[in-house]
């Protein structure tokens, strides 16, 4: 029995693949749903022994209510029951009934991807969903008593005008989720919408930081914690506890294509390759990469810094440019209480100039 207190499962199964997307997704084989439940089992019996008392789960993907009930509940039985949290993404076009009862009866926080209210903005993201499923989505997992419901949301959408995002967060007020995960949008080379939406990606960049105030601004009257860069709850108990996890540095296991996870010391990444993963999970390729002690402070700091709490600083202190942080304390982007740094809004609104401020020249 290992030490590793959280895990990571990947489903890769969507019904289309979003432009924006850069995830490894599969497209269609549904005939071959079982198959890869039972290749997760098996690698999960194979690299498991590096689990202890599991605290968090998270299913993500893809999309994993492309499972369907049946197989999603097979799949939820047969991982380890977590102590803290299980978490799983769905699509709201995927809730049914069905669906929520599996997860209601199971006591799962539900990750909805919501994205936008504003049809005109899903059609552009190229989500085959509509604000009324989400609607919908939402009522049915109340009812099915699932005990923490969070929901997506992306600002920045070529197009998006800042009346549209006022519209976004005053029906997420209505809908009163426990939980937001908001980001802006963020097209990564060579995806198809980068292709396709470059020049207007590049406008909307300009309107980003009033768009971000805008959400911080209204989630807080909402009365929503701002307890991390893109993460907002009504109260910790709603927090993203597998997330909160992989902000702390802590190791987890990643099963699954493509799946990533860290252990002992380690980065493993899943080959992306469906049938070579369903043949046998712990044979097909992965990617191994010693993490060294260096890496692991920057990403340290890197990632506690987006946590309002921030990052003890004798944890990074071995990476930590002194002057720097002086700096940003005199001008208010940052502060150190109680032995941990922390950053003001203004600066976690910068963090990444902040972080690589903050960090020392790496010794030749």
């Amino acid at each position: 029995m290992g030490d590793v207190r959280h895990l990571y499962v990947h489903v890769p199964f969507c019904a289309h693949r979003c432009g924006y997307c850069d995830f490894v997704t599969v497209t269609g084989h549904d005939e071959r749903h079982g198959a890869y439940v039972d290749a997760l089992l098996r690698e999960l019996a194979g690299r498991g022994d590096v689990l202890g008392d599991v605290e968090t789960v998270y299913v993500g993907g893809g999309t994993p209510s492309r499972l369907g009930p049946e197989l999603l509940a097979r799949l939820l039985d047969a991982l380890p029951q977590a102590s803290l949290e299980t978490t799983v993404e769905c699509n709201p076009e995927g809730v049914d009934a069905d669906l929520a009862a599996v997860l209601g009866e199971r006591g799962i926080r539900v990750s909805l991807g919501a994205q936008t209210f504003a049809q005109p903005l899903l059609d552009t993201l190229e989500r085959e969903t509509t604000p009324e499923q989400v609607r919908a989505a939402v009522a049915t997992l109340r009812a099915a008593r699932t005990p923490s419901l969070s929901l997506d949301l992306i600002y920045g959408i070529p197009g998006e005008r800042e009346s549209d995002l006022g519209r976004d967060l005053a029906v997420i007020e209505e809908l009163a989720p426990d939980h937001v995960s908001a980001y802006e949008l963020e097209a990564k080379p060579g995806t198809r919408f980068a292709v396709h939406h470059g020049a207007r990606l590049e406008e909307q960049a300009e309107l980003l930081e009033r768009h971000m105030e805008l959400v911080i601004d209204s989630l807080a009257y909402s009365g929503y914690d701002w307890y991390e860069i893109a993460s907002f709850a009504r109260g910790p108990e709603h927090q993203a506890r597998h997330n909160r996890a992989y902000w702390e540095g802590r190791d987890y296991l990643g099963l699954g294509v493509g799946a990533v996870g860290t252990v002992a010391g380690e980065r493993r990444v899943n080959g992306p390759k469906l049938a070579a993963y369903i043949d046998d999970p712990l044979t097909a390729p992965a990617a191994i990469e010693a993490i060294s002690a260096r890496t692991r402070l920057e990403e340290r700091l890197m990632l506690g810094l987006r946590l309002a709490d921030g990052v003890a600083l004798q944890e990074v202190e071995a990476v930590l440019d002194q002057a720097a942080l002086d700096r940003l304390v005199g001008l208010g982007l940052a502060s150190v209480e109680g032995g941990r740094i922390q950053l003001a809004q203004r600066g976690r609104m910068l963090l990444h100039d902040c972080v690589a401020e903050l960090l020392d020249d790496e010794p030749a």
